[in-house]
């Protein structure tokens, strides 16, 4: 049986208990706990006339917006409902009480709306939450895609830059070239293997960033100075999405390494609360002349913005400064959403 026939079983179901549900309460008198036949052929009238407003009218015209059509057949139906109470139904239960007369059309609308806008009310709020649950699997289908996409760009990004790397030290037949390699070669059995989850681990993240500063620092020589500090004050284990933090490390690596100074600068703290509360930081100092631009046109950054956008709506502040020859980032997320 598939998905969409279980879906139907389901609400035939649900419908099939709201009916007997509703009857029990039409037809339901302290003084007489009977149920006559013209109680069940009355309400059958009703019935009749619900479902096809359920299952034709709402699907075929009010769904499609043609709401006059609409109005038009349900005033029909309703007349029609009335002529069915009224010139047979009545005949042959009552013929010599109420079939002789003809009430009029309001107080057989009090007999007839309550039921028809109880099983009708029912059908359109269903419809309604399996249209929001549609539209909610779609947003979500479309976040996940986006996501994927935006994740995809990270690895060829990285290791283009990476890669460039290795060339010139091979280039040069640098001593570091087999150490270089075998950095890289953990990162990426990192992005390969270990973060193909939306999630990972904040210790497993925190040990990437620590691999990719190691990896990062074989391209300066002794040009300058490389501060990382991590303070982990939380007791649990918190979760957060992969390369979030280090794209802002590449960023400071690759600008600094661009500098037209020698004396390069980068500084990067990192604090875990008890709360679930991170508090990122990272600084360097970079040549405005020559760093303008690419700043500005970073595919990871952007890659990343979008990507703290779709996963953290509410659950982050990213602050991104240029001052006097510094580039500052500071980031704070929640990663209590994560948890549960």
């Amino acid at each position: 049986m598939t998905e969409k026939q279980k879906q139907r079983g389901f609400e035939m179901l649900f419908h099939l208990i709201l009916v007997i549900t509703v009857f029990i309460f039409y037809a339901f008198d302290r003084r007489d706990t009977r149920i006559e036949e013209f109680e069940i052929v009355f309400f059958l009238n009703y019935v009749f006339a619900a479902y096809l407003i359920n299952f034709w009218l709402l699907p075929r015209f009010l769904y499609k917006q043609r709401y006059l059509l609409f109005g038009v057949i349900f005033l029909v139906l309703l007349a029609i409902v009335i002529l069915i109470e009224e010139g047979v139904v009545e005949q042959i239960y009552f013929p010599e009480t109420r079939g002789k007369s003809f009430p009029g059309v309001f107080e057989n609308l009090l007999g007839i709306l309550p039921v028809v806008t109880i099983l009708v009310g029912f059908k359109f709020a269903w419809d309604a939450f399996q249209k929001q649950r549609q539209v909610d699997e779609l947003k979500h289908a479309v976040k996940e895609s986006e996501l994927q996409f935006l994740k995809s760009q990270i690895n060829p990004h990285f290791l283009f830059n990476n890669l460039n790397n290795l060339y010139a030290y091979a280039l040069e037949k640098s001593e570091k070239t087999p150490e270089i390699i075998l950095e890289l070669s953990g990162v990426l059995r990192y992005m390969l293997y270990e973060c193909r989850e939306e999630y990972v681990p904040l210790k497993q993240e925190i040990e990437q960033v620590e691999n990719f500063i190691n990896l990062s620092k074989l391209q300066f020589e002794n040009r300058g100075e490389v501060q990382f500090k991590f303070e982990n004050r939380a007791s649990q284990m918190y979760t957060i999405a992969p390369f979030l933090l280090t794209v802002f490390i590449e960023n400071a690596f690759k600008h600094s390494a661009s500098s037209k100074s020698d004396d390069v600068f980068i500084q990067v703290e990192l604090i875990v609360e008890e709360d679930g509360h991170i508090a990122f930081y990272c600084e360097n100092n970079y040549s405005e002349e020559t760093n303008t631009k690419s700043l500005s046109r970073g595919i990871g950054l952007e890659n990343v913005k979008k990507r703290l956008r779709l996963l953290y709506p509410n659950d982050h502040s990213l602050m991104i400064k240029k001052h006097e020859g510094l580039y500052q980032v500071t980031l704070a997320i929640n990663l209590n959403k994560n948890e549960g």
